[in-house]
This record gives structure tokens, sequence and C-alpha cells, in this order.
């Protein structure tokens, strides 16, 4: 689920990338015969990183980007729990990879694997319309980040 999550992920970033050079593809044989009237454009780049999917060809790196905190805690009496069960709240809420880290002496979970600055703002805006009472400690930091290549 993870992996298909990120190779969507993959396919809708490269679809900001190139929006001229489109081409009709299946994912499955027939399955576009099966929906009479409908023709799935997009880009070559879109394809290429679907056909690399299917293949295995991908392999997970990991680069400098961007992360939205959340949560940052050094008591050591309940840091590692809370920062557990906030994780367990919401990880099947979000369409992003949450990752709870120890950097002693502070327990850390960040949201998200974002390649600029910009797009880990915008999901912080939206993190913060769907959880309010976390707004107080959210924040985008620096972080080596892991995308499909």
């Amino acid at each position: 689920m993870k992996r298909t999550a990120i190779i969507l992920f993959v396919v809708l970033a490269a679809l900001q990338l190139r929006a001229n050079d489109s081409l009709r593809i299946a994912m499955r044989p027939n399955l576009l015969d099966s929906m009479p009237g409908v023709e799935v454009l997009q880009d070559s780049a879109v394809g290429a990183l679907l056909h690399a999917a299917m293949q295995g060809d991908l392999e997970l790196v990991e680069i400098d980007g961007y992360r939205v905190q959340i949560y940052s805690s050094n008591r050591q009496q309940v840091a590692k729990s809370e920062a557990l069960e906030l994780e367990a709240k919401i990880k099947d809420k979000l369409d992003q990879t949450v990752y709870v880290l120890y950097m002693p002496p502070f327990w850390k979970v960040r949201i998200g694997d974002f390649r600029t600055y910009e797009e880990a703002k915008e999901y912080k805006k939206l993190f913060v319309e769907q959880f309010p009472s976390i707004m107080g400690d959210t924040y985008i930091v620096r972080d080596k980040i892991q995308v499909w290549q």
C-alpha cells in the first residue's frame, strides 16, 4: 500500500513537470476497452515511471528535502509513548508517511517526503486544517527524505 502511494506521488509529481507530451496507456490489458469513451492522456514521463515501477526498476533513495514536524519532546518519561500515540492517531488519516524518530535526547514525529519548501508549506497548511489542536507544534524542517528513483 505504501509503495502504491509513493508510486502515485511520483506519478503526480511527474505530471507537474511535463504537461505537454502525452500518450495513451493502459496499466492492465483491456482496462480501457471495458470503459467505452474513456481515453487516458498523460505525460510520457509518467508512462516511463509507471513502466519502471511495474518492472521493479525504481529504488528508494535518500535526498535532501523537507518534512513537517508535528511533535518534539525530550521528557524521557513520556516522550516516546506520546510520539507513538500521536503516530497511531494520525497515520491512517494522512496521505503521507509518518516518521517517529529518536534524535537524542528528543523524540520527534515528522510527516512526508517533500522535495521543496513550498510543497511542505502547502502540506502543513492542509495538516493544521485537519488537526488544529497540533498547530502550535507544527514546523517545516530540513531532513533527509525518501524518494523512488
